[in-house]
């Protein structure tokens, strides 16, 4: 018997429902319905004659052999669309904000995978704090953003938690009886805000002894030893660690990534599908034990 041939829509239903880890997200980011993408799942397993998904009431996850199967999958898509791009390779821009105290290691996967699937896709890149990057999309000047929610939004689609706690270099020394020395970003910045409140509720002196106009900037100070600073775990330093227990810091509330974006085309609705993918893949990890 000869190799199975491969249906793009089949596996492009796969790969949707293993990226969004759900039947109901995936069908509606390829403008389907469960039914037809459980449909065309079937019919890919069928075909390669391996269980791809587990699916339960609560869960659907990969299975071994899908988990070995999902990148050739992207692969096959990629080149399914480079070969139809080479006949209308027609370029457009695609203008994406994220915000400096989100971008993380998410970024350089998801200008490579937004790259493999649609070469001619210009992409322009724009860092900065959420509130700026929210009204330069509210005023067209941006197609889709990647921000922190902002307490007076609902809207966008929800990407994940976003965990947070107080770092500084292993070595920092804290002087006992003086208010804490905090490395912070600009007064603009929701991340500062969050800092700020919870340090206020908690009665807790500090001083700014280092006011960064980026989040590199201020981690750079956090590293070299020079004070605390708030930041998300996920983007926090590796040579750095949470001392919030140690210093008797306040915990700092959970806030959620956001993609807003008004764009509905089929070419954009992909290139938002693998943003927010590469996001999810690389999730904020849940609060653990401090020093």
């Amino acid at each position: 018997m000869g190799n199975p041939v491969l249906d793009v829509e089949s596996v492009q239903a796969f790969v949707s429902i293993a990226e969004f880890q759900s039947f109901t997200r995936a069908a509606d980011a390829l403008g389907s319905t469960q039914g037809a993408i459980s449909v065309k799942l079937k019919r890919l397993e069928e075909r390669l004659g391996h269980k791809l998904l587990e699916r339960t009431p609560r869960q659907v996850r990969l299975s071994a052999q899908g988990a070995l199967f999902l990148q050739p999958a992207r692969d096959f898509l990629a080149a399914h669309d480079r070969a139809v791009a080479a006949l209308s390779y027609t370029c457009r821009r695609f203008r994406l904000g994220v915000a400096e105290h989100v971008a993380g290691p998410e970024v350089p996967t998801l200008l490579a995978r937004l790259n493999a699937r649609d070469p001619a896709l210009i992409i322009e890149v724009r860092l900065e704090h959420s509130r700026a990057l929210l009204d330069a999309f509210d005023q067209g000047q941006l197609d889709a953003v990647i921000v922190r929610q902002e307490d007076d939004r609902r809207d966008g689609e929800d990407l994940g938690p976003e965990h947070f706690g107080w770092f500084a270099a292993p070595h920092f020394q804290q002087p006992p009886e003086h208010p804490l020395r905090l490395a912070a970003l600009a007064p603009c910045c929701g991340v500062r805000d969050i800092a700020m409140r919870a340090l206020g509720s908690a009665g807790l002196d500090w001083n700014e002894v280092f006011v960064g106009g980026g989040h590199s900037a201020v981690m750079a100070a956090v590293s070299a030893g020079l004070a605390v600073a708030a930041c998300s775990r996920r983007l926090a330093p590796a040579d750095t660690i949470d001392v919030g227990q140690r210093l008797g810091l306040p915990a700092l509330p959970s806030s959620r990534l956001m993609l807003h974006s008004t764009l509905r085309d089929p070419r954009s609705r992909e290139a938002l599908r693998t943003l927010a993918a590469a996001y999810r893949e690389h999730e904020s990890p849940q609060p653990h034990g401090r020093n």
